[in-house]
């Protein structure tokens, strides 16, 4: 019988559901599926027999894993933002039918909605694993008198732990060893090829090591508070324009006291994002007279990507930090 693994993650704020009303209830459930595959940033592929990820990181690094052993897919489009995901109500009934779902809490609403028609035996959180302890409060921001929602969005935990090559692979070693006992036909594979990606990442990591050691300004400042993890590796300090979730929209006092920030500091570039709306780091350019760099998160892979995959994105952002931060 052919094995099907979903491995997913989840976002820091969960959204309300819009409310559809139909006259008749299968028409109201055609239409819904019909709109959420078109518009809703869902990936397409069959989940059955597959190993289906929530977006790309995870599809990523299961795929170095499993090699051609299994068929890996994603729920995330290429191009959407992951945060935004909705999933229709066949990729739910998909995820109903997985042999194993892996997910860290707090990353897509959807997902975390749809982990409640999940059987708890078949799941795997891989948070621990990430270690994701990093408070989106250390995005350099004063959060003082802020109301309680805005006080919750800045206390999340950042979920990008992709971006530091060194949380990346204890994701992929936890992924692996589930493979194995899950598969154990295929464990020396799995084992053979988590040990190859984790030596890729490491490799990785001295690039980063190396490059980010001497700079002019270790002064971080970008979209959004994406980057916690990759400036606490390598002794940066980020200030993020927005808090840990891209529709955040900073207020006046934010935006000024980063703009007193960027003067004060000599920032030369402010770092705009792949999939975020740029206007507020042109705001801040704008009004400080610093010119704009981007860094990409590394969500998803598109045809405007600076690369075809995880390592050559994350090679471009190292030489945009570098450029930006003056880096020798």
């Amino acid at each position: 019988m052919t094995r099907m693994i979903v491995i997913m993650i989840s976002a820091p704020r969960r959204r309300a559901l819009t409310a559809l009303t139909a006259v008749g209830a299968s028409a109201a459930l055609v239409l819904t599926a019909a709109a959420c595959s078109s518009d809703s940033g869902a990936g397409s592929g069959s989940a059955e027999g597959a190993v289906v990820t929530s977006f790309y990181p995870l599809q990523f690094a299961t795929e170095q894993i499993t090699g051609s052993a299994l068929p890996v897919t994603s729920l995330t489009k290429p191009g959407a933002e992951p945060h935004d995901l909705e999933l229709a109500p066949q990729d739910v009934a998909g995820l109903t039918k997985a042999r194993l779902v892996i997910y860290a809490d707090g990353f897509q609403p959807a997902v975390d909605d749809a982990m409640a028609q999940v059987d708890p035996s078949r799941v795997l959180d891989i948070a621990d694993a990430a270690s994701l302890t990093l408070p989106a409060s250390q995005d350099g921001h004063d959060h003082s008198g802020e109301s309680a929602a805005a006080h919750a969005e800045h206390s999340a935990d950042d979920p990008h732990f992709w971006l530091d090559p060194q949380r990346y692979a204890a994701v992929a070693k936890a992924i692996g060893a589930r493979l194995a006992k899950d598969d154990p036909a295929k464990a020396a594979t799995y084992a053979a090829n988590t040990d190859a990606f984790v030596a890729k990442l490491t490799a990785l990591d001295g690039e980063f090591a190396k490059g980010l050691a001497s700079c002019r300004s270790k002064v971080l400042v970008t979209s959004h508070a994406a980057f916690g993890y990759l400036a606490k590796r390598y002794g940066l300090e980020q200030h993020g324009i927005s808090g840990i979730s891209p529709d955040a929209e900073p207020s006046a006092a934010a935006l000024q006291e980063i703009s007193d920030l960027v003067r004060n500091e000599g920032v030369t570039t402010i770092f705009q994002e792949t999939l975020v709306e740029p206007k507020f780091a042109q705001t801040v350019a704008t009004s400080t007279g610093a010119k704009l760099g981007t860094l990409d998160p590394i969500e998803g892979i598109t045809t405007e990507s600076a690369g075809k995959d995880y390592f050559e994105v994350m090679r471009s952002n190292l030489g945009a930090l570098q450029q930006g931060l003056g880096c020798s």
